[in-house]
């Protein structure tokens, strides 16, 4: 309760602090009409603010738009290796491949199936059948088409 309270010379010096600034306010006021002025931006410096701003834009934008590239094919190269390694330890375990990546999940291999970066689906993984025509998933590449920038096809990764 004793915070709360103001004394009487806090009070009278608040109330001296906003009349200084109420003062300060309109000797500018007064000021800026005895100009003629009136306080502002002028067209000339909102085109120069609005030019420098568009300068920084296009020299950011496609460094940004770069590096969207390359932590997508960063997320897809650790996401081919985790299910490549789900799909050995379950060959390892088991002695045969899964049928389907969903399998991987019901046995515990995977929490989920990852979603492809590039498609933003988890259903377009392309599977690979095992060498020897039986069937499963021997390997896994990803569902784009789409050509990387080492110059290589993400569906060949």
């Amino acid at each position: 309760m004793a915070l709360l309270t103001i004394s009487g010379e806090m009070r009278k010096a608040y109330f001296n602090f906003i009349l200084r600034i109420k003062q300060g306010g309109e000797k500018i006021d007064r000021i800026s009409q005895e100009n003629g002025r009136h306080s502002g931006f002028t067209l000339i410096e909102l085109l120069v603010v609005m030019a420098i701003i568009a300068t920084l834009l296009s020299i950011v934008a496609p460094r940004y738009f770069n590096s969207l590239e390359r932590s997508k094919e960063a997320v897809l190269r650790q996401d081919l290796s985790i299910m490549r390694d789900a799909i050995d330890k379950f060959y390892s375990d088991t002695g045969n491949y899964p049928s389907e990546l969903a399998e991987l999940v019901e046995k515990r291999y995977l929490r989920t199936v990852p979603v492809d970066p590039l498609t933003e689906s988890a259903a377009t993984w392309a599977a690979v059948p095992p060498p020897s025509g039986v069937g499963g998933v021997y390997d896994v590449h990803s569902g784009s088409p789409e050509q990387a920038k080492d110059g290589t096809f993400y569906e060949a990764w």
